[in-house]
């Protein structure tokens, strides 16, 4: 099957949190996604590039600037390509309007589903009270999640040997964490209430690293998740509603010589998902 056969079109892709500059970064991974996956619209969801890594030691491989050229080419193909920054690269703040290569920078946006449903498209770290109120805290636990992510590529050295698939520990491990969980509600929450407050019907999010379609009350609740641990993204059909897609599943099912089918989390609405294998 050529790519171009294999090609699925959306009328939105929501991506976040790749961490261009990181050694966990999952480029590779990312690429082949965006082979396979076109749309009218893509977000960049905040974090694309990690400005706090790079600030500490430059790290930018091909693989990385391959993403950055993918990305550019859709756009140039006539893809709307809309980058809302994140704290780790916040930098782009300042260009807040500018147009870079196809590429616009917002601090936020409403995007409008082709069901007329308003979402409001935000990285999420502004809710984050540890980014918020103590930035020193803040870049410690960044220091503290490299050390997971170094534990985590240790890990899947050890599975790749054996012969088995990639697979996130750091992500697993984040899960059953108490204090990470009730940190996940408490983000997830602040968020809904945000959307709330400006009257859309939905809320498009990254930061944590945990991808969700969930429903809070009338509130629909979307985290794109992350290119370190889970690579996952997100996409709107051309009738409104919502997958979540897990990459690493694909590269999994290739893996172990199985049909390429991504596991897909459908939203109609979004609480009441379902899955195909």
């Amino acid at each position: 099957m050529t790519d171009e056969a294999a090609t699925r079109h959306f009328r939105t892709l929501f991506i976040s949190d790749i961490h261009l500059g990181a050694k966990a970064a999952q480029a590779e991974m990312l690429i082949d996604f965006l082979r396979h996956h076109d749309a009218e619209k893509i977000y960049l969801v905040g974090d694309i590039v990690d400005g706090w890594r790079l600030k500490r030691s430059w790290n930018w491989p091909q693989s990385h600037n391959d993403v950055v050229q993918k990305l550019l080419r859709k756009a140039r193909k006539g893809a709307t390509v809309i980058y809302v920054p994140g704290n780790h690269d916040e930098f782009l703040r300042d260009f807040t309007g500018r147009h870079f290569g196809g590429v616009e920078v917002k601090l936020s946006d409403v995007h409008v589903t082709a069901d007329g449903r308003r979402f409001l498209v935000m990285h999420g770290d502004e809710f984050d009270v540890v980014v918020r109120n103590a930035r020193v805290i803040a870049y410690l636990g960044d220091w503290a999640y490299d050390a997971a992510i170094a534990i985590n590529g240790v890990f899947n050295k050890v599975r790749r040997r054996l012969g088995f698939p990639y697979w996130s520990f750091s992500s697993w491990a984040k899960l059953k964490v108490k204090n990470a969980v009730n940190f996940i509600g408490a983000f997830e929450t602040a968020l809904v209430e945000e959307a709330h407050r400006m009257g859309c019907d939905g809320v498009v999010c990254g930061h944590i690293h945990h991808a969700q379609l969930a429903d809070y009350a009338d509130i629909a609740y979307v985290n794109t998740g992350d290119w370190v641990e889970s690579c996952t993204a997100v996409a709107e059909r051309h009738d409104g509603s919502f997958e979540l897609i897990r990459w690493s599943e694909v590269v999994r099912a290739r893996a172990q010589s199985k049909p390429a089918v991504p596991r897909i989390v459908s939203e109609q609405p979004v609480v009441r998902s379902t899955e195909a294998a």
